[in-house]
């Protein structure tokens, strides 16, 4: 049986990737006609055709979706291979992180403390959402995603809880908060909410309920960073992991009001089983363990 030719292989995969062959062909430095050849000899070869026109651009078919979805995972393992081996040569290497958008900053930058500096280390830092951060980590795209969640349907994917932090109230000094409880503290105050999405909120709304509590909710925010500033700017007290505000509390910009012990945020790194895996990835895993949050 005639192998697979993988130079067919790198050819399609680069045309479904920029969804023009033309445009392909410039980039590649190859000819419009040369770079149709390779294609159909792939066609020819799997016995399908891989694209149909649509209008300029260039659409994958089902056949076509299934090839590109392969060489994803072919390539990537090449590019793989050659990162793990040009390290071990001693040639600079890099580290692909992948953090949630709404991820503290603080916790981010503790996690990644102990490589900084390092001269045969690049940092790679990529934001998203959980489901493209997941899906770039399943493509070897990424070394590891840090999150506050653990991902929907997690088949594949080594999830390592790194730590746990209790939630409290966070206000500007000028506020005056001087309470005793959680109902002193919440009851009719003005309060700086994350969306429904965040579970820190979800375990907010049922703590109120359970107090029989209703705080007037001032701004609802998906982002811990604006939360943070929010509450320095003195319009409401805050939930936040105490890891958020950690230089607000150095500076004296906020104070914790009162801990919220119901409630706690929880931090993760996800990683997936690997042939060649980054072994920075679990010297941080492991290090991260044992700081103190």
């Amino acid at each position: 049986m005639t192998q697979l030719n993988y130079n067919h292989l790198r050819y399609f995969w680069e045309v479904a990737k920029e969804g023009n062959l033309t445009k392909t062909a410039t980039r590649l430095a190859v000819s419009q006609s040369a770079l149709s050849t390779q294609i159909r000899a792939l066609e020819e070869r799997l016995g399908h055709h891989l694209f149909e026109r649509v209008g300029r651009k260039l659409r994958l078919t089902e056949a076509g979706g299934m090839t590109f979805d392969h060489a994803n995972a072919i390539f990537a393992i090449g590019e793989d291979l050659l990162a793990t081996l040009h390290s071990e040569s001693g040639q600079r290497r890099q580290l692909r992180v992948g953090a949630l958008a709404t991820l503290s900053r603080n916790f981010q930058i503790d996690f990644l403390r102990p490589c900084l500096g390092r001269p045969d280390l690049e940092i790679v830092l990529t934001s998203g959402s959980l489901p493209e951060l997941e899906g770039l980590l399943r493509q070897l795209d990424l070394d590891v995603v840090l999150c506050n969640e653990p991902p929907q349907g997690a088949q594949g994917l080594v999830t390592h809880r790194l730590a746990q932090q209790t939630i409290s109230l966070f206000a500007a000094p000028s506020l005056d908060y001087l309470v005793t409880s959680a109902l002193e503290a919440l009851d009719g105050k003005d309060v700086i909410l994350p969306t429904r999405a965040s579970s820190i909120r979800n375990h907010f709304d049922g703590l109120c309920q359970r107090l029989g509590v209703e705080p007037v909710i001032v701004a609802e925010v998906d982002d811990m960073a604006m939360i943070r500033l929010m509450a320095r700017e003195a319009i409401g007290v805050a939930p936040l992991p105490p890891i958020v505000v950690r230089d607000e509390l150095e500076a004296g910009m906020l104070q914790e009001i009162l801990p919220l012990p119901s409630i706690a945020e929880s931090f993760f790194a996800l990683t997936v089983e690997r042939q060649f895996p980054n072994s920075v990835v679990n010297e941080l895993i492991s290090e991260s363990r044992w700081l103190k949050w």
